[in-house]
């Protein structure tokens, strides 16, 4: 066998767990589907917040974790995407989160005249905004560095893998559905509309988790990311026009300026949502060899993807 591990699958949580090991000087390979930019990690706003994930009990320390690398990043935001910016979670109240908020700087619950919108509740935050395709092509690049091979590679079951590596790690989302199988897992639909910005520095979200329909922006320099919706069992990939003006209505109703900004694209993603949570277990698959599995992230595979890395490598390393 040429390799320690393969990691199946590139999107962002595929190469956090495939950085993490190759930094314990373990010999890792990732094969995906797709390149990075067309996973969908790629399609993310991504602002980090723990949501539309599970298990509660252990989101926080996953969610903790990351914010300690967004942190370092940040540094050097134009090279890996990260900056941290201010903005205003609308709908949320302090003594609703867990024990995590506690642990994040600057988190400050606003009076009903500083809340933006027609809304009554906010919460005031500097958090980490992540310019997506800026920081995956970071970290491919960072995990090549150390000596990480990518390769684009699909399969259809882990035997292939298993017969090449001494463990492999799965990370691949809501294909692995069909792949482990795993019938808990199923797509939440999120659809985006990227429009020119029209100024706008601070961030926004009115994101309520049983919703179908959300509320935010998100701004990139000279493009803002606007959203966006919830829609599970909605497999649909192609952009729907009613729900892209529905989106954009519901953001100009917060910043009027957004009414009129020209719009430059649309983005659709899967979020693999699953019941009972993200799946970080170790089994022997019939095949032989060790699968470490690590999916199901829900809507926050950036905001857990280093906690669940940390995770996932440390059963992988126990096995090597």
């Amino acid at each position: 066998m040429k390799n320690d591990v393969i990691v199946v699958g590139g999107g962002v949580v595929g190469l956090a767990t495939a950085t993490r090991l190759a930094e314990r000087g373990r010999r890792v390979r990732i094969w995906s589907r797709d390149d990075p930019q067309a996973t969908t990690s790629a399609v993310a706003g991504a602002l980090w917040w723990p949501y539309r994930i599970e298990p509660a009990a252990e989101v926080g320390a996953w969610a903790l974790n990351s914010l300690r690398v967004y942190e370092e990043l940040a540094v050097d935001p134009e090279r890996t995407g990260v900056a941290f910016v201010a903005g205003v979670h609308a709908d949320t109240a302090l003594d609703g989160l867990g024990p995590w908020a506690k642990e994040v700087e600057g988190l400050r619950q606003l009076p009903p005249e500083e809340v933006p919108g027609p809304y009554r509740t906010g919460l005031a935050a500097r958090l980490p905004l992540i310019d997506m395709p800026v920081h995956l092509t970071f970290l491919r690049s960072r995990f090549e560095s150390m000596g990480g091979i990518f390769e684009r590679h699909g399969i259809s079951d882990f035997e292939e893998a298993t017969t090449q590596a001494r463990v492999v790690v799965d990370c691949t989302g809501l294909a692995a559905r069909e792949l482990v199988p795993d019938p808990g897992l199923r797509p939440v639909r999120g659809q985006l509309v990227l429009v020119e910005n029209p100024g706008i520095e601070e961030w926004f979200t009115a994101a309520d988790e049983s919703a179908g329909e959300t509320t935010y922006y998100f701004p990139h320099e000279d493009r803002l990311v606007l959203g966006g919706t919830a829609e599970e069992g909605d497999e649909r990939l192609a952009p729907d026009p009613e729900t892209a003006a529905a989106i954009v209505a519901r953001c100009a109703r917060v910043r009027p300026e957004i009414a009129g900004a020209r719009v430059l694209g649309h983005r659709v993603g899967l979020r693999p949502a699953r019941a009972g949570g993200v799946r970080i277990e170790a089994v022997t698959p019939p095949g032989g060899g060790r699968l470490v599995h690590n999916y199901g992230h829900g809507g926050a595979g950036v905001t857990v993807a280093w906690g669940c890395a940390d995770a996932a490598a440390e059963l992988a390393t126990a096995m090597l």
